[in-house]
């Protein structure tokens, strides 16, 4: 996939644990498991933006665009 998600990336910037988060945008964990390993098909910008909320990041900071 060409998208790649940061979201481990910016989980370690904060000292977060994905539990935390999960609990904080209030979503499970095994859903947002499936975000951070990349095998979702599709984010809510709901979602997308109570994680840049809660991570105090950007869009950008989580996903990223490389050609294949």
């Amino acid at each position: 996939m060409a998208i790649i998600v940061n979201i481990d990336i910016m989980l370690a910037k904060r000292k977060m644990r994905s539990k935390e988060l999960a609990e904080k945008i209030g979503i499970t964990q095994a859903n947002l498991s499936v975000l951070k390993t990349g095998k979702a098909k599709g984010i809510r910008f709901e979602t997308l933006e109570s994680i840049c909320e809660v991570l105090n990041c950007q869009p950008g900071d989580i996903l990223e665009y490389t050609e294949e």
